[in-house]
């Protein structure tokens, strides 16, 4: 007996394209308007600490970061993304 392996279909065997945590924040730091601490913690699920960490580890990629505050709320956005 010969087993025929049948093709799977194309919608069965696509990935769902998946956004790590970074791509989260760094999509949320791209926008117009960008974001505030706030808002990237709760995205990627990270304290405070962790977020500011992150951002410094942009920095040292070459991302330029800049932060505004708006009726007393800081938000940050990149303004230049590095080389990569």
């Amino acid at each position: 007996m010969t087993k025929t392996s049948a093709a799977k279909p194309a919608a069965l065997s696509a990935k769902p394209e998946t956004r790590t945590k970074s791509q989260l924040v760094i999509d949320l730091l791209s926008r117009e308007d960008g974001a505030t601490l706030e808002e990237m913690s709760k995205v990627a699920g990270w304290l405070p600490h962790s977020t500011r960490s992150f951002m410094t580890g942009l920095k040292k990629k070459g991302h330029v970061i800049k932060s505004d505050k708006i009726d007393g709320v800081r938000r940050y956005r990149i303004v230049s993304s590095g080389g990569a």
